[in-house]
């Protein structure tokens, strides 16, 4: 048993390696490799010979650092992420903190929202508290998308808010192949969006 633990601790290290520094994952990342028994105690091992974080009860952090911080705790993206992969969800960016990731908004959200495809509810991992919030399956048709995004930010900053500034901004930090993105799923989009999109993608 123990050198299966042994081979086991050696792939999950070599699956955490191909990720960057902040990944936060689950037990059911591993799952292929013999099973979820050999992936937790193999997960219990590395814990403790601390090459990977304990977040909580079934939540594993590959640590990042800060040149003068020190070790930072894992974000809230890569923590909502974790609680989508675990529980087969779909989740979305949505109002100020999808203005934020865009530089669309100086404003840091208090409490950091996601829609879902799952039930509401609020989750609190260490010190961070994350809102999955049930919506319609209108709005988790572009989750995980770059069209995602920029329709939940535009979205959250209001017609009358969207001008050539914000639209020169979204032209500046996409990508031509979020623009492309973005093109392909203008239908889905509010009317008023849908103009906007143009404007970016031109």
């Amino acid at each position: 048993m123990a050198a299966k633990i042994q081979t086991v601790s050696k792939k999950i290290m070599r699956r955490i390696y191909s990720h960057k520094r902040g990944w936060v994952f689950v037990p059911i990342d591993f799952v292929d490799f013999e099973g979820r028994k050999p992936a937790l105690k193999a997960l219990a091992k590395l814990t403790s010979q601390g090459k990977i974080r304990r977040i909580t009860k079934g939540f594993y952090y590959y640590p990042r650092f800060h040149h003068f911080l020190g070790e930072v705790p894992p974000d809230y993206e890569q923590i909502a992420k974790a609680i989508a992969r675990k529980n087969g969800l779909r989740i979305q960016r949505t109002g100020a903190y999808a203005a934020n990731i865009l530089g669309l908004s100086d404003q840091v959200p208090a409490q950091i929202v996601f829609l879902t495809d799952g039930s509401s509810r609020t989750v609190s991992i260490g010190n961070q508290r994350i809102t999955f919030k049930k919506t319609a399956t209108l709005y988790m048709v572009t989750a995980g998308r770059i069209s995602g995004l920029v329709i939940q930010a535009l979205r959250y900053l209001g017609k009358d808010s969207v001008d050539h500034v914000t639209i020169n901004k979204l032209k500046r930090c996409l990508s031509q192949k979020d623009k492309k993105q973005l093109f392909r799923d203008i239908s889905l989009a509010p009317a008023w969006i849908s103009e906007v999109i143009r404007k970016i993608a031109q």
